[in-house]
């Protein structure tokens, strides 16, 4: 088996997710209004958002059955906005639009990050986060600490110079900053451990915290780009026909000879030339793209 490190380099990283959708127009609308996204391309059938010229998500209009909520494939998507004082911007603006909406916000201080949580119209998890700095972060036997406690919200509003008592004071919202990325995707699998070892055997990630029923890897030493969970979908194998939910993931990389090196065997693989396209375990589909 090749050493993991030589299969995708260290900067590998998330690039969009795809999600499928029977109402186009409706899940644009709620993306770019509660993320500020701009729309960078458009056909009837499908749009990308992005921030700042940077794609971040791809909405395509699909004919599907919902997908249960005990279906393997998307926990959430997981949107890394740049510092601490932008998670203050979004979430005053946040928190004004969900009054208006009945948005349900959640959140979890995870001692890495700082995170909210809520879900778009059709159902899909969503993250809205930012990280501490990667030097107080702390390992154990290997593994990052990660853990889920209270989020100071008062905290997160005032590095952006906001109140809680004044949030209808607050500027309007800018949009997305720019850097923003997605930090990293997170999807419901029959088995952790098994999902553990397909994503580190296939495409090289490092585990970076085993919590038994739910699984963190990464490249590059980043607290995860993946993570992989069995909360809901314990047993599961991969869903027979299609739904609606997740399309697509893609990973970046600057280079993908290895990881075509350690998959030219493999005959569930599609090589396009730029990019490399296979399912996992629970029929989520992967793309691995080379980027320019």
């Amino acid at each position: 088996m090749i050493t993991p490190s030589l299969i995708l380099p260290a900067t590998t990283s998330v690039g969009t997710v795809t999600l499928l959708t029977a109402d186009l127009p409706r899940l644009q609308t709620f993306y770019r209004s509660l993320l500020g996204l701009g729309r960078l391309a458009e056909t009837a059938e499908e749009v990308t958002l992005g921030a700042h010229g940077t794609p971040l998500l791809r909405l395509r209009a699909a004919d599907l059955p919902p997908a249960g909520f005990s279906r393997p494939g998307l926990y959430h998507t997981a949107f890394l906005l740049p510092t601490r004082a932008d998670l203050g911007r979004w979430l005053a603006h946040t928190a004004q639009m969900g009054a208006q909406m009945g948005l349900r916000i959640g959140s979890g201080d995870h001692l890495v990050s700082e995170a909210f949580y809520l879900s778009d119209p059709d159902g899909n998890g969503i993250e809205v986060y930012a990280d501490r700095p990667r030097d107080t972060w702390t390992f154990q036997n290997g593994q990052v600490r990660m853990d889920t406690v209270a989020v100071d919200s008062g905290a997160v509003l005032g590095s952006a110079g906001l109140d809680s008592d004044t949030l209808a004071d607050a500027p309007a919202y800018a949009g997305a900053p720019a850097r923003t990325v997605l930090g990293h995707v997170h999807l419901k699998v029959g088995s952790a451990e098994q999902a553990a070892q397909f994503y580190r055997d296939t495409l090289g990630l490092d585990l970076m915290a085993d919590l038994g029923s739910a699984v963190f890897m990464s490249w590059g030493g980043y607290h995860h780009h993946v993570g992989l969970n069995e909360w809901h979908t314990r047993g599961q194998t991969a869903p027979q026909t299609p739904a609606l939910g997740l399309g697509e993931v893609e990973f970046l990389t600057p280079d993908l000879a290895g990881l075509r090196s350690h998959l030219k065997d493999r005959t569930d693989v599609q090589d396009s030339g730029d990019a490399l396209r296979l399912r996992d375990p629970w029929g989520n589909r992967i793309t691995v793209r080379q980027t320019a």
